[in-house]
């Protein structure tokens, strides 16, 4: 199993309905998830923090940081 994880979710996030744990059969799905997350967050959210995907042993993580 390949998860796909959100640390420190901001308001923006909470509201947004997007999960901060998933888990899928692959790693191709979870890293399109993931790909598809951080797209909605960059396009839909308020643009207060900086959103940065990486990839790890278990499947991929989504960190949330304030923008500068």
């Amino acid at each position: 199993m390949y998860s796909v994880t959100v640390h420190n979710g901001c308001s923006c996030f909470l509201k947004s309905g997007l999960s901060s744990f998933s888990e899928f059969g692959t790693k191709q799905e979870a890293k399109e998830e993931a790909e598809s997350m951080l797209r909605i967050m960059n396009s839909n959210f308020c643009h207060k923090h900086r959103f940065s995907l990486s990839e790890n042993m278990e499947g991929f993580a989504i960190t949330i940081t304030p923008a500068r």
